[in-house]
Formats: C-alpha cells, structure tokens, sequence
C-alpha cells in the first residue's frame, strides 16, 4: 500500500509509525529521540520572537506537499546554499536494497525556492507536524537562515544536511545519482517522481534548477 505525507498521517503518527518500522533496518539509520527532538524544538523557538509569525524555506518536496497550514507564500532567494541529492534514502522513496537520494541544501551557492508564512497562533502545532517529518532521522538539522524577495531580506527557517549523519553522501557522478534516483522506489513512491515533481514545481515558480534538469535527463526511460 502506497503511503502518503499528509497533515493527517503527520498528526495520527501513521508516517512516525513508518519511520520506527525502519529504525533498525540499517546501521545508517539513526534516529533522534522524542527528548532530542523536543530539546532542538524548543532551541529554534527560544531563537523567535513569541507571537510573530514563522517564515519556513522549502526548496524540495515541501515546495509541492508542504502538509502544513500556512498563511502565505513567496519564491525566494537563499544564498550560501544550493539544492543537492545527497542522502541516501532507504525507506520512503528507496529501499535498503536499491537505496534512492534525498535532497537537502549543501554549503556553498545559491537556491531558489517557496518560503511558507506560518501563524503565529497555530506555530508551535504546524511547525511540530514538519520537525515530525524532517528531522526525526537526524539527517538534517534546522537552521536559521537569511531569505530574499524582491529586494528585501527576511529571516526564515530551514532544514540543511548533517554531515554527520552516516546517510549524508559526498559528490557524486551524474551517472551514479541518476542510476540511484532511476531505480529506487519506495512506500511513498519512486525517486523519479521525487525529482520530476520537485522540478516540475520549481518551474511553476519561475525557477529553472540547471543541476536537477541534468539528472533528469540522464535517467533512463522508464519501463513500459
């Protein structure tokens, strides 16, 4: 049965029930517990203002499911970091298997992406619903971040890779990301519809990722 990441399944803990599935899976899975969790929650919001809303940066698949409520959108600018197929996958869009990528932003460049405003009022029950889905398996780690539009900065928060975590991966060739992205599928779907998707919705927005577009290109015809 093929899950989806709504506000629904974050909330009645169908994808964390997922998640724990998968915990001892693999060597390279390595979770965050509920202490953890609520400890770096409870980091970012001291580092915010009480009773102002929250810009949140997307530049993946919370571009086109964000699965959260929100008040407004703008397609920004972050400089400092570019978007980057760099952990691997082994559950969701992979296998241990045929392990698939994930994107996340890596130092250095620069990435366009959808910032969300989030209400002050319902922060602390819809920025819980996205901590659930990105940071519960420790490969990323929520920072603060400055965002442009349309001339003028802002402050907003985002999830950049833990090169700590053993899934974060190096460089990899062209040829051996879009092998991993062609053949990886998973409880949520394949990786090709990860990659086809979040291209697709950047160019809704404007914005032509020249890295992405070459992966794509790349990957072999799908089987009919």
């Amino acid at each position: 049965m093929k899950l989806q990441i709504t506000r629904e399944t974050l909330k009645d803990g169908t994808v964390r029930e997922m998640q724990r599935l998968h915990a001892n899976a693999h060597p390279d899975m390595k979770w965050r517990t509920e202490a953890e969790m609520a400890e770096l929650f409870e980091q970012v919001m001291a580092q915010h203002k009480a009773g102002e809303d929250l810009w949140l940066f997307g530049y993946g698949s919370l571009i086109w499911n964000p699965a959260f409520e929100y008040v407004e959108t703008r397609c920004v600018l972050l400089r400092g970091w570019h978007r980057r197929f760099c952990l691997k996958m082994y559950m969701g869009r992979g296998t241990i298997e045929n392990p698939g990528l994930m994107l996340a932003l890596d130092r250095g460049g620069a990435c366009r992406g959808l910032a969300f405003r989030i209400a002050a009022g319902k922060l602390r029950e819809e920025l819980g619903l996205v901590w659930q889905r990105e940071m519960y398996g420790g490969s990323y780690n929520a920072r603060w971040v400055t965002l442009l539009h349309k001339g003028k900065s802002f402050k907003g928060l985002t999830f950049v890779s833990n090169h700590s975590h053993p899934r974060y991966t190096r460089e990899l060739s062209l040829e051996q990301s879009a092998a991993m992205i062609a053949r990886a599928h998973g409880e949520l779907g394949t990786c090709r519809e990860y990659l086809e998707n979040t291209i697709a919705h950047l160019a809704e927005l404007g914005v032509r990722d020249v890295g992405l577009m070459r992966i794509a290109r790349a990957l072999p015809k799908p089987a009919r």
